[in-house]
């Protein structure tokens, strides 16, 4: 099974949010970058099925920042 990297939840909320991954901090609200809730349940569905993650919508949704979401989500690196 697939590893989900840091680098590749900031890489895949870049995406739906239509931005360069360089230009998402580790350390800030991603709602204030535009990340909603339809993106938000998008996101998690995906790294459900390609990483068998066990966070919910609400665990993501309480703390939107890459650097939380990679400890919830057991990120590597």
């Amino acid at each position: 099974m697939a590893v989900l990297t840091v680098e590749r939840i900031r890489a895949d909320v870049a995406d739906v949010l239509g931005e360069d991954p360089a230009d998402i901090p580790d350390d800030e609200n991603l709602a204030d970058y535009g990340l909603d809730s339809v993106r938000l349940m998008s996101l998690r569905e995906r790294w459900a099925r390609e990483f068998d993650i066990k966070a919910s919508f609400a665990d993501l949704a309480e703390r939107p920042a890459v650097e939380v979401w990679a400890s919830l989500l057991g990120a590597q690196g």
